[in-house]
């Protein structure tokens, strides 16, 4: 136990920490109280929660006094300490509210009433962190009844105070001080009334929703010179009408019908604020809000006349639309500036409250309801603003990048991330746009021309790759290979992510570029790509990483031609990774390209493996020895696949590694654990012998334990004990089986889940196909008297129809062919199960597999449910290659039942045919059709 949590631990050091807070500051300095407000609050984030051991850090008396106390202390602290206690509140409320603190929001509600606006401003702050995650959770019954206990409870009073709030600011119109401190409060009442909406309408609401939308339109319309603010940065008058905005469009959403008597008036209002509002960027989430509510009430058929006049739909595109898709000066700003931001918000649609993605989505609601009338409107724009760029291309530019940027608008009627725009505008023809604009654009022979410019024209190929003529898409590739050696971050980024999709797209179901196609290129396109990471601030640029990746995989075998140039840089990439890791995404897709490299390579190059040793383990070395988290799963997997690959002799530096490898500390880390099974099963399967000689089979079994007794882990725990089962020796582990199954009855009776059944299932049957069906039985009965039975009726019968996947199913069903073949199963003492065992065998190769669980069981994770391929998902190109492991033994499961039961009926005739008259008519037909297939008969 560390220093810092055995003091934590101690009784009365929460009650310490909130006394210190309590004194003033001539006795403590700010700073410390500061610190210590800090302090608390981690100390409350980390141990507060009971464990699942039921271990609680904190004593009762301790959790009784900090409630009691902290609301209090909250409001009467400095800023920096209401913040900090703030957030500490809200994480004792998600734990304990309502049951374990009924009187927190009582409480804080009685605070309203004070008249305070310090008091008020710092009791709605904190509410709004203890109720916002009704915004995002989902829908459940307790829920829902945690709700209905704050509404009881605040509802009305948080009304009360809008009422109270709204009444001050007119009284304080010239008192820019008070005035700004009611906007404040005001901003959090409007994220409430969000979050206590978000689930449901509250009938509440409903019956109050008058009062609170005359005052949201109120202050929809509200201006006052006194509340501008003076910087780029959005005023609290912004803050307020942007979460009115985010209310109304909830509210016309969701709550149309009771919603709708009050539409026009906030669409008057909205339409005002969007047609006064300048340009500046404080503006920008505002306006973007402003726009999603029309959006939300153009959605809807019945409100489609709001828009349908002629001269609406004009006003429209000439002071909504089109004003907000123009380039400002801050937006360039951005592309030269901030070339990742630009990338995140443009190419990556993270721009999801900026003007041009909110004008985007209200062209397209539109376009639904008055598609003909928006193209012609918007199509004379297009016209005049590439007729004045063809006038003036040095000067207007900025009209193509809009033109281009409407056009687009225009014709996406709907697209996926993965393939882009999937349905068009008939009305606008995509195909002659492109080669009469875009095109000319990509050919220009000087890629540092007009880079905005040109980053739009590569982001329309980008955006219509899928439904453009492929040969036409295809034409572009030599011109964005030479785009690559743009200085303009921007472009290069785009034009790597437009070579790397346009290398992915698929015609009817086929892939489109093939190895041929991107062979004769690729000497020029890893030299360009390489290149740019080079260049200043694309040291480590995701996309670019992603595209080496891609063409790697794409030209196989060929990639020996440019090994000399890929393979160095590679290395002294990860070099500059371990030196400063900045970009994740980059990180993954080096690694991945390294997994794949190191594939070709050595599946090429006899000895290339010792070549990869001596460059890449020093970096491994220091990446462990520097303990970097985020390199050191990526290094567990590309060790692997080193290994896999060794022959003859494992060299000393692998196995310099296993014993760090088990040492138990390492295994505490979520995100190592995978990876480290991975490099563990390699080690299984190329130094089993070693990993005897050196004493550390029962430090991996130890792993197995440890593995096993995890709910999130367990399925990782059945991958490395099958991977001993396979591989080592079967007497160096006959002495250890007893005390495995031991530990796996043991975990199966404490905490049985579906995953765990499936797995046990499969290890069980494979266990048979390996050492055989009786060893499995003697296995199970020296651990208690005719457990077998036991295992047959709990597990097998109930739940051998839950296994999944083709590998895992035919491992079931071909080592409970091999119990059936047993003597003690079919004529001993366990006779009376082999028929309920066929019959279970039978189900799980004739019919669907049963996906139930249990009332109350969910899965830790999607991607934990087990299949044999027990590999990381991390790295692609670096996961085990073996998936089967009776691939060339036993092709048909069906198949080898019936010839294990044939062979069973010739040494003892009869008796198979008794067993089976036994069972219902329906499995007797599927075997008598396995043995018609099979070419065996029952004597």
């Amino acid at each position: 136990m560390s220093r810092r949590a055995s003091v934590e631990g101690n009784e009365n050091y929460p009650v310490l920490l909130l006394t210190l807070l309590t004194r003033d500051e001539l006795q403590v300095p700010k700073n410390i109280k500061l610190a210590a407000s800090i302090h608390l609050k981690n100390l409350i984030k980390r141990n507060w929660v009971v464990d699942e051991d039921g271990t609680n850090r904190i004593s009762t008396n301790d959790r009784v006094v900090v409630k009691r106390e902290i609301v209090d202390l909250m409001l009467r602290s400095s800023e920096g300490v209401q913040r900090q206690l703030s957030q500490a509140i809200s994480i004792i409320g998600k734990s304990d509210f309502p049951h374990q603190w009924s009187d927190l929001i009582p409480y804080m509600a009685e605070k309203f009433k004070s008249g305070d606006f310090n008091i008020i401003s710092g009791v709605l702050q904190t509410s709004y962190s203890v109720m916002e995650r009704y915004e995002y959770e989902n829908k459940s019954d307790d829920l829902w009844r945690e709700i209905k206990f704050v509404l009881d409870n605040f509802a009305q009073p948080l009304t009360n105070l809008l009422v109270e709030l709204m009444k001050a600011a007119g009284e304080n119109l010239n008192n820019a001080a008070a005035l700004r401190m009611i906007f404040s409060s005001l901003v959090s009442v409007g994220q409430l009334f969000f979050a206590l909406n978000s689930q449901d309408l509250p009938e509440f609401f409903e019956d109050n929703m008058a009062v609170w939308m005359e005052h949201f339109l109120t202050l929809l319309n509200f201006t006052s010179p006194l509340l501008v603010s003076s910087d780029d940065e959005m005023g609290v008058l912004e803050q307020v009408k942007s979460q009115v905005c985010k209310n109304i469009t909830l509210y016309a959403g969701k709550y149309r019908e009771e919603f709708e008597p009050f539409i026009e008036n906030f669409v008057t209002a909205a339409w005002n604020l969007l047609s006064n509002t300048p340009l500046d960027i404080k503006y920008d989430q505002m306006v973007s809000l402003a726009i999603q509510f029309l959006c939300a009430v153009a959605e809807r058929d019945h409100s489609k006349g709001l828009f349908e006049n002629e001269q609406v739909l004009s006003g429209i595109c000439e002071k909504v639309i089109l004003p907000n898709m123009h380039l400002r000066s801050c937006d360039e700003e951005l592309f030269v500036d901030s070339p990742d931001g630009w990338v995140a918000q443009e190419l990556e649609g993270a721009n999801t409250e900026t003007r041009r993605r909110a004008a985007v989505d209200f062209v397209r609601v539109l376009s639904r309801h008055f598609e003909a009338r928006m193209t012609q409107v918007f199509g004379q724009y297009v016209q005049s603003m590439l007729a004045t760029y063809a006038e003036k291309p040095t000067e207007c530019w900025r009209n193509k990048v809009a033109a281009i940027y409407l056009v687009t608008t225009l014709s996406a009627k709907g697209q996926t991330a993965r393939h882009g725009t999937t349905k068009v505008n008939e009305l606008v023809n995509i195909t002659e746009f492109y080669q009469g604009h875009i095109l000319p654009e990509l050919q220009n022979q000087d890629v540092n021309h007009l880079p905005i410019l040109k980053a739009e024209a590569i982001k329309y190929v980008i955006s219509f790759r899928s439904v453009l003529p492929f040969e036409a898409v295809k034409v572009c590739v030599p011109d964005l290979i030479r785009i690559l050696n743009s200085e303009s971050a921007v472009v290069h980024t785009y034009a790597a992510d437009a070579i790397n999709k346009i290398f992915l797209l698929r015609v009817n179901g086929q892939p489109a570029v093939q190895r041929g196609d991107v062979s004769p290129l690729a000497g020029t396109l890893y030299g360009n790509l390489l290149g740019v990471l080079a260049k200043e601030g694309s040291a480590q640029n995701e996309y670019i990483m992603k595209t080496v990746a891609t063409v790697t995989n794409l030209i196989e075998a060929d990639l020996m031609q440019h090994a000399g140039l890929v393979v160095p840089q590679l290395v002294l990439k990860l070099q500059h990774v371990v030196k400063n890791t900045v970009k994740p995404h980059f990180v993954h897709y080096l690694f991945e390209t390294l997994s794949l490299v190191i594939k070709t390579v050595c599946g090429s190059v006899d000895g290339a493996v010792g070549e990869f040793d001596r460059n890449l383990f020093p970096i491994f070395q220091e990446i462990l020895q520097n303990e970097l988290e985020s390199l050191i799963p990526y290094i567990f997997q590309i060790i692997s696949l080193l290994l896999e690959r060794q022959k003859g002799e494992v060299p000393e530096g692998y196995l310099s590694l296993l014993p760090f490898l088990v040492m138990p500390v390492l295994w505490e880390r979520p995100g190592y654990v995978a990876p480290m099974v991975r490099l563990l099963q390699a080690y299984v399967e190329k130094a089993h012998g070693q990993i005897v000689q050196m004493g550390k089979l029962e430090a991996v079994l130890g792993v197995f334990n440890k593995l096993n007794a995890s709910k999130t882990n367990d399925h990782e725990g059945f991958y490395l004990i099958q991977s001993m089962l396979l591989h080592m020796p079967k007497e160096v582990l006959d002495n250890y089986w007893n005390q495995i199954f031991t530990i796996m009855f043991r975990r199966l009776t404490s905490s049985k889940t579906t995953k765990y059944v499936r797995s046990l299932l499969v290890f069980f049957s494979l266990f048979a196909c390996q050492h055989s069906a009786a060893r499995l039985v003697q296995i199970i009965d020296t651990l208690q008297a005719n457990m077998f039975g036991m295992v047959v009726d709990r597990l097998v019968v109930p739940d051998l129809q839950k296994v999944s996947g083709d590998t895992d199913k035919k491992i079931c069903a071909v080592g409970l062919s091999n119990v059936l073949a047993e003597p003690m199963v079919y004529s001993g003492a366990y006779r009376e199960r082999w028929g309920t065992i066929l019959e279970a065998v039978v189900r799980l190769l004739e019919c669907p597999e049963d996906g139930s669980l249990p009332a109350g069981e969910h899965f830790i994770e999607v991607e934990d449910i087990p299949s044999f391929q027990g590999s990381s998902n991390r790295l692609k190109h670096a996961m085990r290659g073996e998936s089967d492991p009776l691939k060339g033994q036993i092709d048909n499961p069906q198949v080898y039942l019936a010839q294990r039961l044939a062979q069973v009926s010739q040494s003892h005739p009869g008796t198979i045919q008794g067993r089976l008259a036994a069972v219902s008519q329906e499995v007797q037909a599927h075997v008598v059709r396995y043995l018609q297939v099979a070419g065996s008969s029952l004597a």
